[in-house]
């Protein structure tokens, strides 16, 4: 390798590690769950919540970072740790999910994407080496090189064609990347849609290249689990085993427990907060749909053994009140349960790891979704 490793493996048990990050803003506990705060900020939660709950590190977007309030602002007013207060390790995704997902305001070529703002319709060109020098004004830990990803399914040759410039645009970023300080990382994003093939193609490429880390981008963008797993079990071979392995937008608790089985140390995801917004709680019982008329009565807490306290205070005939009601209170008690629920899940798995109890750990966890909530009152 040719660039040097802050990551530290304490320990396996079968495919599962137990690992820590050194960052310029602190150390990451792996594996990690990283709260997605795209736009600077936690979605109905302040950061003493995130921080309160186990978070470690927490994830930014360049894209929306850079359209508002811009990235040559939050610079100037010191990097997005001191400017958001979390002044915790901080990841920022280059921007390549939107190259997906905004698909209709974007044009992509060898050089970079152009696109339209979804703001105000102000055009943009974000190549490799602006995604990076947008990161370095950000001040994140850890950046992301550009990449293309597309949505599944999808035909082989759009998978190829996403993936090879992909790979192309991922040494650029290297080079971009190289007079970043001491201690700050990037990490190389593998592409390779549904296709085994390209997908080694695409992680040994990367590997080749050099990377402080590696994720596994472009899956749970509409693939069922069977299939994202295996191509967790195609790339994670090829990815070398003392650098951290990130799957990229994943994911539900189920998802997250069968990849830590798999080798994989860190993940995002959007969902504990979107589905509190939408009256969903995450709990050891499952999903629970708050919603649901069966709370209405109900005087009992989500989880009466859960540590977080609004888990265990309000009562569900409370929280469906207030879910129904439209409260905004409602949204915010769910999605801190649910980041709450999720970072407990880490902290559950790390200790299980550490103990070689991973297992059963996994078992007993799955049992106990599948078992499903407590009878109604």
């Amino acid at each position: 390798m040719t660039v040097p490793n802050h990551f530290e493996l304490l320990g396996t048990d079968g495919a599962a590690r137990l690992g820590r990050l050194t960052t310029p803003h602190g150390e990451v506990r792996t594996p990690a769950f990283m709260p997605v705060g795209t736009l600077g900020a936690m979605k109905g939660l302040h950061w003493r919540e995130v921080r309160d709950a186990g978070a470690d590190i927490v994830l930014g977007n360049t894209y929306h970072l850079m359209l508002r309030p811009g990235a040559e602002r939050i610079a100037a007013l010191g990097g997005l740790q001191k400017f958001t207060t979390w002044n915790g390790p901080m990841l920022t995704d280059s921007g390549g999910f939107q190259v997906m997902s905004l698909a209709q305001l974007r044009k992509v070529t060898e050089q970079g994407v152009t696109f339209r703002s979804h703001i105000d319709g102000a055009k943009f060109e974000l190549t490799p080496e602006r995604a990076i020098e947008i990161q370095r004004l950000l001040n994140s830990d850890i950046a992301m090189q550009l990449d293309e990803c597309v949505r599944l399914p999808a035909e082989h040759a759009d998978i190829d064609r996403a993936m090879q410039p992909s790979l192309r645009w991922a040494e650029r970023c290297k080079r971009a990347f190289e007079t970043a300080p001491d201690g700050y990382m990037l990490f190389g994003i593998g592409q390779g849609g549904d296709v085994p093939a390209l997908r080694r193609l695409s992680a040994q490429g990367l590997v080749d290249i050099g990377f402080h880390g590696y994720a596994i981008g472009g899956l749970a963008v509409g693939e069922p689990q069977d299939v994202m797993l295996a191509m967790i079990e195609e790339v994670v071979p090829i990815l070398p085993s003392d650098r951290p392995r990130y799957l990229m937008g994943v994911g539900t608790p189920d998802d997250m427990l069968e990849a830590v089985a798999r080798g994989v140390d860190m993940f995002d995801c959007v969902m504990p907060t979107r589905n509190g917004r939408h009256g969903m709680a995450f709990t050891r019982h499952g999903q629970l749909n708050m919603r649901n008329a069966r709370h209405i009565d109900d005087p009992r807490p989500l989880d009466e053994e859960s540590t977080w306290p609004s888990t265990r205070d309000y009562s569900r005939a409370y929280i469906h009140h207030l879910v129904r009601s439209g409260e905004t209170l409602g949204a915010m008690l769910l999605s801190e349960i649910n980041i709450a629920y999720y970072q407990s899940l880490m902290q559950g798995i790390r200790a299980a790891i550490a103990n070689g109890t991973f297992a059963e750990f996994r078992e007993r966890t799955r049992a106990g979704w599948a078992q499903g909530d407590i009878p109604p009152r």
